[in-house]
């Protein structure tokens, strides 16, 4: 959890600017938008919100959790609800984040969040971190390509199935990068091309395959 640590600070500053949220809220906002799941815990949001607080780049407000309002002596027993707000700080700090370019942001565990607030970034950056995050799956691609080359033989018929899989989902993502490279050197929006959806979003067919006992087709 600790390489996610800065960005889920983007994270949390991108929801909190779409709308003040409580920490349960927010949490499941999370989890929903990125796909973690459990893997994000209380015990690294509140950490994030507590650093966000402590630089002014969020405050915490108070609201009524009404509760079930059909029990008497509800009103009794509502207690508040701390709601995170972005502040003119975090606003700042949500635009310094945004305009990073670099090569953390093309990683497999920031580049999804990344493209997530694509639309409140500069086409400049857009551009550079789609086209680094290619290049690095080209290299990945290289090289699961030659570790396939040498291995195949030695392997059983499904542990060269795992291999070609991984091959085939990398050239999946580098094809549907360089149609999102394509629009935005032509300035059309994202939202108007046809493969505006990440390929781990895309349900696929499963294509039939005549395995051998070596794991080679026939």
């Amino acid at each position: 959890m600790a390489r996610r640590g800065g960005v889920l600070e983007l994270a949390v500053l991108g929801l909190l600017h779409e709308a003040p949220m409580h920490g349960y809220e927010l949490r499941k906002r999370l989890n929903a938008r990125f796909g973690w799941g459990r893997a994000l815990s209380y015990g690294s949001l509140y950490p994030c919100l507590k650093s966000l607080l402590a630089r002014d780049c969020v405050r915490e407000d108070s609201s009524a959790d009404d509760g079930d309002q059909t029990s008497p002596g509800s009103a009794a027993r509502r207690r508040a609800r701390i709601v995170y707000r972005l502040t003119p700080a975090g606003e700042q700090r949500l635009t310094e984040l945004l305009a990073e370019g670099g090569p953390s942001a093309w990683d497999d565990d920031n580049f999804g969040v990344r493209l997530a607030f694509f639309a409140r970034t500069d086409a400049a950056v857009r551009l550079r971190i789609l086209e680094g995050r290619r290049r690095r799956l080209e290299e990945r691609l290289d090289r699961t390509r030659a570790q396939l080359h040498r291995t195949q033989e030695r392997l059983d018929t499904y542990a060269v199935e795992l291999q070609r899989h991984g091959v085939e989902s990398v050239e999946r993502e580098v094809h549907w990068l360089s149609d999102l490279i394509a629009s935005e050197r032509v300035g059309r929006p994202a939202d108007q091309h046809p493969e505006v959806h990440h390929p781990e979003e895309i349900t696929r067919a499963p294509r039939p395959r005549a395995l051998t006992d070596r794991g080679e087709r026939p």
